[in-house]
């Protein structure tokens, strides 16, 4: 009776509630801002090269977005795809183009007010903290709902969804080299440990080095496939887009399919709303909280329009795929198309980019479900560290368990969270659209923008941290 209530609440949030409010209200950040993450698209290049570094043993604007990119990037990359395509054919890669582009309008929002309404971390004075929570309790003054939003961040990354990863790498380690789960799963905890317990900037770091090598690989060997079928890439994007708009007869349910396993692929792999990437964004130390969302909105970028685009190619290319068919489905079809392309050594690049895709994915899941822990405690130490061990314990618990249910409860959880942010953010639209205005001000006056924080009395922010960081700017300056 509970997996059957469980089941009816995920179809009803996910199939009748976010798959049309997701994309319209992205659609509405993207009028409003009047088209903001391909207006300052190229920009995000510039802020990235001027924080490439830590500010004063901050997190940099650069380590956040790999921190992120971490989470985003994952699992929905190499077999979600793979679903969207066989249930929705070649034209659900289109839809998961759009509410990519429509999405990176979203993230901008949610990311921006998590800069904005940031506060100093009670357990290390060196980071910030903030996101869905934060933002609900200052600036609507709803700290029930900030309540709420932690529990739910806690319960969905901090527990199913990383003991789910352990048992997807320790299975598919089993799969391709026969290394038994408990093994893995011991190995696995011993590096998690190892990362979680060095603090926040040690998870930045680790980010910062595994996330580049993790999409750059992926990349390389989907261009790799790419050059070796050049001549059909024209034909490939034209069926694509055709194929979006006029499905193939072997697709059951017509184009409404087509968009729905497009749409839903998308948002379930770049993340755009659902109120996780905000509590990443707000730890970077940024003179502006639009340089942030900027940075953040290039992440979804990173996640849907790159990567989930070489997924796509690669079994698109391959010829394993056929319309209609429901054989072969999720990694096992992402793995068996790049066998087909490069050899047997592809399935075993398969199960490491899993590895990578998947513990990046733990290191950010932790930090999310720690940032949670930190709205309730503000920075008790031992709150902490027994928080530690129980993520800890639940990696290598995950290594051996059967997490189907585990993970459909997760799903219910993070649909609830993205409801709840996503009706915060059209609630605080108007603090953003000021923002982006203050930015575009000082850009034409041909300064180096800073948040103006007394022009925002009226918003709640928390002063004192941006006075802080824009005197230090400032005293840089001269």
């Amino acid at each position: 009776m509970l997996a059957e209530i469980n089941t009816f609440l995920n179809d009803l949030i996910w199939g009748s509630i976010l798959i049309y409010v997701l994309p319209i209200l992205g659609i509405f950040f993207t009028v409003s801002s009047r088209f903001v993450q391909f207006r300052y698209f190229f920009k995000m290049f510039h802020i990235l090269r001027e924080t490439a570094h830590d500010k004063d043993g901050h997190i940099s604007s650069f380590q956040a977005l790999m921190l992120s990119v971490a989470g985003r990037v994952g699992g929905g990359n190499i077999a979600g795809v793979a679903v969207a395509i066989t249930l929705g054919g070649a034209g659900s890669v289109f839809w998961m183009w759009v509410i990519g582009l429509v999405g990176m309008a979203t993230s901008f929002f949610e990311c921006s007010l998590a800069q904005l309404y940031k506060e100093k971390d009670g357990l290390d004075s060196g980071v910030y903290r903030g996101g869905p929570a934060y933002y609900a309790t200052k600036a609507l003054g709803q700290r029930w709902l900030g309540v709420i939003i932690s529990v739910l961040l806690m319960i969905t990354f901090g527990f199913a969804f990383n003991a789910t990863q352990s048992f997807i790498i320790s299975t598919s380690f089993e799969a391709t080299f026969d290394i038994p789960t408990w093994i893995s799963g011991i190995v696995l905890t011993i590096v998690f440990g190892l990362t979680i317990f060095g603090g926040v900037k040690r998870i930045a770091r680790m980010s910062e080095v595994i996330v580049p090598v993790m999409a750059g690989s992926y990349l390389l060997i989907a261009l790799v496939v790419i050059i070796l079928n050049i001549g059909e890439i024209p034909g490939l994007i034209n069926m694509i887009v055709t194929e979006a708009f006029n499905p193939s007869s072997a697709i059951g349910g017509g184009i409404g399919a087509v968009i729905l396993q497009g749409a839903k692929r998308g948002m379930f792999s770049n993340e755009a709303g659902l109120g996780s990437a905000p509590n990443v964004a707000a730890v970077a130390y940024v003179g502006h909280p639009v340089q942030q969302g900027i940075v953040q909105s290039f992440s979804v970028f990173i996640d849907t329009i790159i990567l989930c685009s070489c997924t796509a190619f690669i079994i698109l290319l391959s010829g394993v795929y056929t319309p209609g068919a429901q054989g072969v489905q999720g990694v096992l079809l992402t793995q068996n198309a790049l066998i087909e392309q490069v050899g047997p050594l592809g399935g075993y690049f398969v199960t490491i980019a899993l590895f990578l895709f998947g513990f990046s994915s733990m290191i950010y899941n932790y930090y999310l479900a720690e940032n949670s822990l930190n709205f309730f405690s503000k920075g008790n130490k031992t709150a902490f560290n027994i928080f530690k061990v129980i993520c800890i314990a639940l990696i290598i618990w995950g290594s051996f368990q059967d997490l189907g249910s585990i993970f459909s409860f997760a799903d219910l959880s993070m649909g609830l969270l993205a409801v709840i942010n996503m009706t915060v953010i059209a609630l605080l639209y108007k603090p953003v659209l000021q923002l982006i205005k203050g930015y575009e001000r000082q850009v034409k006056e041909g300064k180096v923008p800073v948040l103006r924080y007394n022009d925002y009395n009226e918003f709640k922010i928390d002063k004192a941290i941006w006075k802080e960081i824009v005197d230090n700017i400032n005293d840089k300056k001269s």
